[in-house]
């Protein structure tokens, strides 16, 4: 990963973003996601402009970029093995621009089925597919600490490995 984030960081443009920017991969996909820097305030506070401000700003780099992300894009394809998508964030406000929706298996009892199907007759979520992603992100938001525990546990175990004597 840290190969990853040192690549983008020396491919993309400096005049692009404000900090670094946050690079996260899984075994498809690799998302890039800028920070740019936050419009001046007039001082007025209004929470709704400074949101449509922000949202503007991304919008205008989403055009802007495109070409050049593009081609970043197919660099990293070609060197990472994976599809690249891009993101920015402004403020408060943060836009994935386009990324992949993979389908995921998996077997489920038929009490997992039912909690599926009343979400989906509550109205929560469209399909079971919409219900299971709906439960995963919900899981993500509320265990985010402890998901990242196992992450960074995750990675300690892999760098083990690589250090370890050759198999």
């Amino acid at each position: 990963m840290d190969e990853m984030q040192g690549w983008f960081v020396g491919r993309l443009p400096d005049d692009w973003y404000e900090g670094e920017p946050e690079v996260t991969a899984d075994r498809e996909e690799i998302v890039v996601v800028v920070p740019l820097p936050v419009p001046p305030s007039d001082g007025g506070g209004d929470e709704a402009v400074l949101r449509s401000t922000e949202a503007g700003r991304i919008e205008r780099f989403r055009e802007d970029t495109r070409e050049q992300r593009m081609r970043i894009a197919d660099d990293a394809e070609r060197r990472f093995g994976r599809k690249v998508a891009w993101g920015a964030v402004c403020g408060q406000t943060r836009t994935t621009f386009t990324n992949l929706s993979i389908p995921v298996m998996t077997r489920l009892r038929q009490p997992e089925r039912r909690v599926l199907d009343t979400l989906v007759e509550a109205g929560v979520a469209r399909s079971r597919s919409d219900a299971l992603a709906w439960s995963v992100r919900l899981v993500g938001q509320h265990e985010a600490d402890w998901i990242e525990q196992l992450r960074d546990a995750l990675g300690a175990v892999r760098q083990a490995r690589r250090s370890g004597p050759a198999a």
